[in-house]
């Protein structure tokens, strides 16, 4: 029997919104989710500020798409973004699209891909506005990806005191698995990480300074977590928890 293929992705990127330094880390976390069948790049690589996508193009073969500038204000780049994005939508060849990007202007484009049942995955930074982030199945902040991440300082220091604690992602957790039901009081954690991101898109537990949620829930010292003999790891609100 022939193993599952793999889910086909476009990985469009808007190159004016996105740096160069997460080229390592973004292809390294789509892999996580399929293959990246296209991967073009949109921006006026004529502009001096563009320069340092040249040296990732090849590395990661992405097929850059140059628009001009022509009109200052004027943003083609987008406009041929959300066209080539439709284009590839009604192939019906692929599985999900990849949106690279911090600009709420993508949000329609990300509804729409969504309409269609395709799954949409952001990346984008922070401040990228909720708009976009909430029209995503996933949205993946580009300050968590590994090797390449855009971080609001140079001071490790300065970034860490940036993530919020790990209490506040309790009542995210809660509200998870009280649409859950349990066994007992327990609930499988990978089926309690889906409820998660089907309830907030942009939630991860790098977002808190943990690689993996199993971290980030023993961190919080508000659930027990077990791993029963020949079972997945589970969690269950401590005794008292509400």
């Amino acid at each position: 029997m022939s193993e599952p293929r793999s889910p086909r992705l476009a990985v469009l990127i808007d190159a004016d919104n996105a740096s160069a330094r997460i080229a390592d880390g973004l292809f390294e976390e789509v892999a996580k989710i399929g293959t990246a069948s296209v991967r073009r790049i949109y921006g006026d690589f004529s502009d001096s500020h563009l320069k340092g996508w040249e040296a990732v193009l090849q590395k990661h073969a992405i097929i850059p798409q140059q628009q001009y500038a022509y009109t200052k204000g004027k943003n083609a780049s987008d406009i041929t973004l959300v066209i080539d994005a439709m284009d590839l939508l009604h192939t019906g060849l692929f599985d999900g699209f990849c949106l690279v990007s911090s600009d709420s202007d993508f949000t329609r484009l990300a509804s729409r891909i969504r309409e269609q049942g395709v799954d949409v995955y952001g990346f984008g930074q922070k401040k990228t506005p909720e708009s976009f982030r909430q029209a995503c199945h996933r949205f993946i902040y580009t300050e968590n990806l590994h090797g390449g991440a855009e971080k609001s300082s140079d001071d490790p220091a300065a970034v860490k005191d940036t993530q919020p604690p790990p209490s506040k992602a309790v009542p995210l957790v809660k509200k998870a698995i009280a649409e859950l039901e349990g066994d007992n009081g327990w609930f499988p954690l990978n089926i309690v990480g889906s409820q998660l991101n089907r309830l907030y898109p942009d939630f991860d537990s790098r977002n808190y300074g943990f690689q993996k949620l199993s971290e980030l829930v023993r961190k919080t010292g508000a659930f027990d977590v077990e791993t029963p003999k020949g079972g997945s790891m589970r969690i269950r609100l401590k005794s008292g928890g509400k």
